[in-house]
């Protein structure tokens, strides 16, 4: 894991080991879905930033819920069954962008971004603290996790295909 320095307290890196195949694995069960979601929000730059598909159309994606609940837990240092989430697909085609914003809109403790398929120029994720700026190159397999609080945006994605990602957020577990 690495962490940031003290001007992005709290932001830190893990990737997950061996990510090859799961990740291959949600990106073909996301296409199957990809137009027909549950529910979407935040249409801007004629797009919906969040797109919401249960794990009943991806399978595979608990794995991956189950590993970040994991690695959430210990970057918050608490047990995994004291955290509930929370999460949506973002699928960035050519030419788009994902808007300034933040995720303190309810209970959130934590969120996190991971990577499921992202081009080499496909848009970096930049952490905004006051006049700050920090931008993060994704790679596929990796977890970035930050305080909801924290204002970030994408960068826009100027490679030749769609780059896909998973938002989660982290609260207290229902008691």
């Amino acid at each position: 894991m690495c962490a940031a320095g003290s001007q992005f307290p709290g932001y830190s890196i893990v990737s997950l080991p061996q990510y090859r195949a799961l990740n291959e694995r949600i990106v073909k069960e996301f296409f199957r879905c990809a137009d027909r979601p549950e529910r979407q929000s935040h249409f801007f730059h004629g797009r919906y930033e969040n797109l919401y598909i249960g794990v009943d159309c991806v399978p595979s994606l608990q794995e991956l819920l189950d590993a970040a609940v994991v690695q959430a837990a210990a970057v918050l240092q608490l047990e995994p069954s004291r955290l509930k989430y929370g999460y949506w697909f973002n699928l960035m085609h050519p030419g788009h962008v994902t808007s300034l914003h933040s995720h303190d809109e309810d209970d959130e403790l934590l969120s996190c971004v991971y990577y499921l398929d992202v081009p080499r120029g496909s848009g970096d994720l930049v952490l905004h603290l006051a006049e700050e700026r920090l931008a993060i190159t994704p790679e596929n397999g990796m977890f970035v996790f930050f305080p909801p609080q924290l204002e970030h945006e994408v960068r826009e994605n100027t490679s030749a295909s769609p780059r896909l990602s998973l938002a989660i957020n982290f609260g207290p577990a229902d008691e």
